[in-house]
């Protein structure tokens, strides 16, 4: 049987776990605090082979036809 490696799929977008610096940046930018990000599950396909824990959080960078590409952030949560 072959394997797949689902983030390797066009329709998953790209999914990175960002560096303590990135994470105060993000949360610094936006005005707002760790608990005011909405969640990802740590058993969630597609970052499971990025070794997260709870409180992680997560850059996701999709394609978007109107304004090229977006970016949305989650915590790694319960």
């Amino acid at each position: 049987m072959k394997s797949y490696k689902i983030e390797d799929h066009i329709l998953v977008p790209k999914h990175i776990k960002l560096n303590e610096d990135e994470i105060k940046k993000v949360l610094d930018f936006y005005n707002i605090s760790i608990k005011q990000l909405p969640r990802i599950s740590p058993k969630d396909a597609v970052i499971k082979n990025l070794n997260v824990k709870q409180g992680d959080v997560i850059k996701i960078i999709r394609n978007s036809d109107t304004a090229g590409e977006t970016v949305f952030y989650r915590v790694v949560g319960k």
